[in-house]
């Protein structure tokens, strides 16, 4: 039987299917999904924490470039899973993205800042088993984790925070967005009744600071030393030429200031630096409006023009 007679019979014999005609070009890659990969390992008197990250990779031969995302959770947990619509939205248009834990609360300032170099540096030194391309790495953060990417972006110059594995990589970013994030630890404040909690020595942003209380030991607050508050804080590295950054808030956070965004907003712009606000219409802190379409379709438009 000739090639011809065997396609037409092929044909006869499924014509009572549907026919899906081949989506056109550009083809969308398949993502691999790599989780508990420790990037890190933790040492002190008490014990040894790994900390973990979980990757998705499109499948091609291309060198890519890469996003590593920090989650919010207010310095008491760094749930790395989250955000996996925009993660994902992020890996469909060819980025490997990371997604990576840091140390909390009791852990004190500046151990979360040096935990998210050190993902930063063994994102490079592994660049080529995940495919990346190690001149484009940016970062994203949410809440505390926009805290940490501000952090990333505006110390790239900084080596005092360059401690832990891959020390010969460098922990440099190439492009920022920060989602309502905090850029000062000494106003953060939404709302009065916000402002009073934040002013108490239990406040989060105290104890990153000054740590827990012992025995019959008051614990100071974040506006009993301002000087240490913004020395600890990104609007404190402001100096010096800075990679691209997104900066998003909602109008309706009452737990994180939208004046937090439009404050780093305006000094960076004052500076000369590239930098992108954009307020969010009736949305809160981390609510379902974050997770919408046109806004993970923004970040990711965003993150491709950035490199």
């Amino acid at each position: 039987m000739s090639d011809d007679k065997a396609k037409m019979n092929h044909k006869v014999s499924v014509s009572g299917a549907r026919i899906i005609p081949l989506p056109q070009l550009p083809l969308r890659d398949q993502i691999d999904h790599l989780s508990g990969v420790v990037y890190s390992q933790v040492t002190d008197v008490r014990s040894v924490r790994k900390l973990e990250m979980s990757l998705l990779i499109p499948r091609n031969d291309r060198p890519k470039p890469a996003i590593i995302f920090f989650p919010g959770g207010g310095f008491i947990s760094s749930h790395h899973d989250r955000f996996i619509e925009l993660r994902y939205a992020l890996a469909q248009r060819g980025f490997v993205v990371a997604a990576a834990q840091y140390r909390v609360l009791p852990e004190r300032y500046p151990a979360p800042i040096e935990d998210a170099k050190t993902a930063v540096r063994y994102l490079r030194a592994h660049a080529q088993e995940f495919g990346i391309d190690s001149a484009r790495i940016g970062a994203l953060g949410n809440s505390a984790g926009g805290y940490l990417v501000q952090m990333l972006g505006l110390t790239n110059d900084e080596s005092k925070f360059d401690k832990g594995p891959c020390p010969d990589q460098s922990s440099a970013v190439q492009a920022v967005a920060s989602l309502y994030g905090i850029s000062s630890l000494l106003d953060v404040a939404g709302t009065e009744r916000a402002h009073v909690k934040q002013a108490s020595p239990a406040s989060p942003e105290a104890l990153l600071l000054h740590g827990f209380t012992v025995g019959d030991h008051v614990g100071k607050s974040i506006q009993d030393d301002p000087e240490l508050a913004i020395s600890c804080s990104p609007v404190g590295y402001l100096e010096g030429k800075k990679p691209p950054f997104l900066i998003m808030h909602g109008t309706a956070d009452k737990l994180v200031s939208p004046m937090q965004s439009e404050r780093l907003h305006a000094e960076l712009v004052a500076r000369g630096n590239r930098a992108d606000f954009y307020l969010l219409e009736g949305a809160g802190h981390g609510d379902i409006y974050w997770f919408q379409p046109s806004v993970v379709d923004l970040i990711t438009e965003w993150f491709r023009g950035a490199f």
